[in-house]
C-alpha cells in the first residue's frame, strides 16, 4: 500500500447549500450532482496536500533563516532580531483568526485561499526586490523588508487554517471508513508540510547563505505561483461547503450575549419573569437555544487552548535561539562542507518525518484495537503525551548549552565569539528530535481536536484557534525576551548577549521547561474535565 493508502476514500458529492440557494459560479453540473465524481485522476484532497507542500516551502524559505538576514544584512542585534522574528511569526499565526472569519462568513474557503495566494505572491515579490535593488538606502530597505514580511503574514491568514480545513472537508465524517481516513489525513498533512520545510532548509538556506538573498527569496515567490496554479486546477473536483444564511460568527456572538444576560439575571428576577410567562423557553426563542449551544461549544475549548500556550513559546525557539546556538558550534561535515546554521532545523523536521509513519502505521493501529475508536488515542491524550517530550527538549537544550559554555571557557573563547567553539553540531540532535516528536503528538493532535470539536460551520475558526496558540506563543516569547534582556542587562550581562559565549540561554531554557511543566499539570486537570462533542471519544 502506498504512502497515502489510508486516505483512499469513496468521495461522494452532496448538494451544495448557500444563502442564495444557487451554486457558486466556479462549479459545474457534475459538482452540483448527487453522483460521485469520476474515478479517473487523483482524489480532491491530494491537491490540498501538494499546495500545502509548496506553500509551506515558500513561507519557511523566509521564516527559518530570517534571523540570519536581520542580524547580517540589516545589522540588527541578536535580541532585537529575535524579538522581531517572534513578533512577525506571531502575527502570521494570529491572522488565521481573521482569515477564518472571512472564509466562514463571507468569501468561503475556496475564494479565501485564492485571494491569500495572490497577496502572498505580492509580498514575496516585494521582499525579493528589497534584496536585489542596489539603489535602496538601508532605511528604505528596512521599511520595504518589514512591509513585505507583514504582507506575507497577512496572507497566511487565508492559507494556514483554510487550506487544511478545505482538505479535511473532502472526507465524509458520517462514513466510518472516511472518518478513519480523515484521522490519517491530519498525520500525512503534517508529513507533507515537513517535507516542504526540509527541502527549504536543505536548499534555500544554502542559497541564501552562499549565493544571494535575492535568489533565496525569489524561489519561494515562484513556489507560491506553482501552489496557486495547482489549487485552481482542482476546482471542478472539490467538495464545497458554502456559507449558511446567518454568519456563524454572528450566531456565536448572539449565543454569548444570551449566556451573559442569563447569568446576570438574579433568582428573584427569574421568578418574576416566570410568573409573567417569560420563562427560559421564551428567552431562547427564535433559535437562541441553538446559538447558546454553539457558543458553549467554542467557549469550552478555551481552557485547553490556554494551557497549550507555553508550548507555543517553546516552538518559537527553534528558528531563533536554537539557530543562534548552533551558529557558534562546529558545523563541518567532511573537510569542506559547512552546514548553514538554519539548516540545523532539518534535524527537527527529520524527527517529524521519521516518527509520523511510526505513529500512523504502528502506534495508531495498536491504540485503535485497545480503545475501539477510529482515532485510537483521544486527541487530548495525544496532546498530553507530547507535553512530556517538549519538557524533555528544553531540559536537554539547557544541558547542551551548559556544555557549550563550559567548552568556550576551557578553550578561552569566551571573549572571542567570532571563533567556532570546538563542539560538534551533533550535540544539538537530541533537543531537535524531542521537540520534533512532541510536534507529532501535540500539533497534529491540536489540529484534529480543534477541527473536530467546534461547531461544523466554524471549522476554519477551529484550526485558526490551534494556530493562534503559536501566534500568541511567539508574542509571549518576544515579550519575555525583551523583558528578560532589559532586566538582566541592567543587572550585569544579558541572558541574550550578542556574544553568546557570555549569554545564558541555559537559564532561559530551564525557565521554559518549568513553565511548560506547570502548564502540563493544569492541562491534565482541564483534559480530565473535558467532554467530547463526538460520542466515540471519551475524556482522559
Amino acid at each position: 500500500m502506498g504512502l497515502f493508502g489510508n486516505l483512499k476514500v469513496n468521495l461522494k458529492y452532496t448538494k451544495i447549500h448557500c444563502s442564495t440557494g444557487q451554486p457558486p459560479p466556479w462549479t459545474t453540473s457534475a459538482v452540483r450532482s448527487q453522483d460521485p465524481p469520476p474515478a479517473a485522476g487523483p482524489p480532491p484532497y491530494s491537491s490540498s496536500l501538494v499546495v500545502e507542500l509548496a506553500e509551506r516551502s515558500a513561507y519557511n524559505g523566509v521564516s527559518l533563516n530570517l534571523i540570519t538576514y536581520l542580524t547580517g544584512d540589516l545589522g540588527e542585534s541578536t535580541a532585537s532580531a529575535a524579538a522581531g522574528v517572534n513578533a512577525w511569526s506571531g502575527m502570521a499565526l494570529m491572522t488565521p483568526l481573521l482569515g477564518a472569519f472571512v472564509a466562514d462568513s463571507y468569501l468561503g474557503r475556496y475564494r479565501t485561499i485564492a485571494v491569500a495566494s495572490l497577496l502572498d505572491f505580492l509580498g514575496l515579490a516585494m521582499l525579493t526586490l528589497s534584496a536585489i535593488l542596489p539603489s535602496l538606502s538601508q532605511q528604505s530597505q528596512v521599511i520595504l523588508v518589514y512591509f513585505s514580511l507583514y504582507l506575507v503574514a497577512f496572507a497566511q491568514g487565508g492559507h494556514k487554517p483554510i487550506l487544511e480545513a478545505f482538505g479535511a472537508d473532502q472526507f465524509d465524517e458520517n462514513n466510518p471508513q472516511e472518518l478513519i481516513s480523515r484521522s490519517s489525513f491530519f498525520n500525512w498533512w503534517y508529513f507533507g508540510m515537513n517535507i516542504g520545510i526540509t527541502v527549504t532548509i536543505v536548499v534555500l538556506t544554502y542559497v541564501q547563505d552562499n549565493i544571494s538573498w535575492g535568489l533565496g527569496f525569489g524561489i519561494p515567490c515562484i513556489l507560491v505561483v506553482i501552489a496557486l496554479v495547482v489549487f485552481l486546477m482542482g476546482t471542478k473536483s472539490y467538495r464545497y461547503y458554502l456559507l449558511e444564511g446567518e454568519c456563524p460568527f454572528t450566531r456565536i456572538w448572539r449565543g454569548c450575549t444570551v449566556l451573559v444576560k442569563r447569568n446576570c439575571i438574579s433568582r428573584e428576577e427569574r421568578e418574576i419573569q416566570r410568573l409573567h410567562g417569560a420563562d427560559e423557553s421564551r428567552i431562547e426563542e427564535n433559535g437562541d437555544a441553538q446559538r447558546v449551544e454553539e457558543a458553549k461549544g467554542v467557549l469550552r475549548l478555551f481552557p485547553i487552548w490556554a494551557t497549550c500556550l507555553p508550548y507555543g513559546i517553546i516552538c518559537a525557539q527553534c528558528n531563533t535561539f536554537f539557530t543562534k546556538q548552533g551558529s557558534t558550534m562546529d558545523r563541518r561535515i567532511g573537510s569542506t562542507f559547512n552546514v548553514p546554521p538554519a539548516a540545523l532545523q532539518s534535524l527537527f523536521c527529520g524527527a517529524i518525518l521519521a516518527f509520523i509513519p511510526v505513529y500512523d502505521r504502528i502506534i495508531l493501529p495498536i491504540s485503535r484495537k485497545f480503545s475501539k475508536t477510529p482515532s485510537g488515542l483521544t486527541t487530548l491524550q495525544r496532546i498530553g503525551i507530547g507535553f512530556n517530550f517538549s519538557i524533555m527538549s528544553m531540559v536537554v537544550a539547557a544541558l547542551v548549552e551548559i556544555k557549550r559554555l563550559k567548552t568556550a571557557r576551557e578553550f578561552a573563547l569566551v571573549d572571542r565569539p567570532d571563533i567556532t567553539i570546538p563542539m560538534s553540531l551533533w550535540w544539538l540532535v537530541p533537543q531537535y528530535v524531542f521537540i520534533g516528536i512532541s510536534e507529532v503528538f501535540i500539533v497534529i493532535g491540536q489540529q484534529e481536536f480543534f477541527y473536530d470539536q467546534v461547531p461544523d460551520a466554524l471549522r476554519s475558526l477551529g484550526l485558526a484557534l490551534y494556530l493562534s496558540i503559536y501566534g500568541i506563543g511567539n508574542f509571549i516569547s518576544s515579550f519575555l525576551v525583551s523583558v528578560i534582556d532589559g532586566v538582566t542587562e541592567s543587572a550585569g550581562e544579558s541572558w541574550f548577549s550578542n556574544n553568546l559565549n557570555r549569554a545564558h540561554l541555559d537559564y532561559y531554557y530551564w525557565f521554559l521547561a518549568v513553565l511548560n511543566a506547570l502548564s502540563f499539570v493544569i492541562y491534565m486537570y482541564c483534559a480530565h474535565a473535558f467532554v467530547y462533542k463526538k460520542k466515540d471519544n471519551v475524556a482522559l
